[in-house]
Parts: C-alpha cells; structure tokens; sequence
C-alpha cells in the first residue's frame, strides 16, 4: 500500500468515515464508506429526513442557541416562538458521544485540520497536518467549540449524516454548515446532549 494511500485511509480512520455504524444500526445494517481521501462529492444527497427544515421545538432557551441531540442525529438551532431550524448530523461513535454546555469560541472557514494529542496517541499513524479545502474531511466550515478538541463542522462525506461514525464532533453536509456558519456569532450557547428531554 502507497504511503499516500495509507495516510489517507488513516485519515478517514481517524474522523471514523470507515465502517461506522448507521442510525439503522438496530437493523444491523453498517455503513462502508471505502477509502476515499481528498473525496469531493458531485452532491449532497442526503436522507430526506436529515435535510435542513423549520420544525416546532418547544424549549425554554432564547433564540440563537444551538441544541445537539445525539440520540436524535440533530442539531437544533432556536428561532422562537416555539421553532428552530433543524440540521441533520453525523454524531461521535460510540465510547466518543458525550454531553455537556459550550460556547462557539471560533470560527473558521475551510479549516486546515491539525489531529489533536489524545488522537495522535491513539493513532500515531496519522498526518499531523492537512490544509483546508474542498477535499479536506473537516469540509467547508468549523465552529468550534470551547477550549475542547470537538467542532461543528461540514463532511466530504455526506452519506455519514445520520451516523454515529466521528471521534466526538458533529458533521453536517457543507450547505447546512455554511448556512449554520452565517447564522451564529462566536459566543453561542451550545448545549450537546445525549438523551430526549422527557
């Protein structure tokens, strides 16, 4: 295997874009998504039921928050008046979904993506560097998310949005990131959680 090759599907690796899990997974149905490094999609087809709409969502958080629910494979961003637009997302996979209360500390457009320590010592393989750009799988845009090593961000892979393939950040097709970009300032509350409110 060519080392271009073998850095490349070791970066797909790394951002779990091979043989994760889908939301039917239930079904025992799995994704194999194959070796697809600097993979420029023609489109961003996706399920029906992951595309950008205006829902009702009853919550008490005021307009501009960012709800994540993992479980649901979405991301909520309040409008008021009881709606929010939602996204669909790709999710962590499992032992790397988490929950918690951030702020959107920056953003970037077309992010370079630098593997964080924890994921170069868990796979010493990997580049330590890949410039931005269309076929980069951190995608058109990144909110990232706190002081943490989690981000917002597009996908080249957008046949992974409803799955639970990441290493903890959320992906969304690049449309739906571009236009999530334009919407929120740095400084949104974003609250991730794992389960419904009942």
């Amino acid at each position: 295997m060519s080392i271009i090759r073998s850095l490349g599907l070791a970066t797909l690796v790394c951002l779990g874009l091979l043989g994760g899990a889908t939301h039917a997974s239930a079904q025992g149905r799995e994704m194999n998504i194959g070796d697809q490094p600097g993979y420029i999609p023609d489109d961003e087809e996706i399920s029906p039921e992951y595309k950008r709409t205006a829902v009702f969502y009853r919550t008490t958080e005021p307009p501009g928050t960012i709800v994540i629910s993992t479980s649901e494979r979405f991301l909520y961003l309040i409008q008021g008046g009881g709606r929010a637009l939602r996204y669909g997302i790709g999710v962590g996979r499992e032992g790397f979904q988490w929950q918690g209360l951030q702020k959107i500390s920056r953003k970037q457009e077309w992010p370079d993506w630098t593997p964080p320590p924890e994921m170069i010592a868990r796979q010493p393989y990997l580049p330590r560097f890949m410039a931005g750009g269309p076929g980069n799988p951190m995608g058109a845009r990144a909110l990232y998310l706190g002081g943490t090593v989690y981000r917002i961000h597009g996908t080249n892979q957008p046949q992974t949005i409803g799955s639970a393939v990441s290493s903890g950040c959320f992906r969304l097709v690049n449309a739906d990131v571009t236009d999530l970009y334009e919407r929120v300032p740095v400084g949104t509350k974003v609250i991730i959680r794992q389960r419904p409110e009942i």
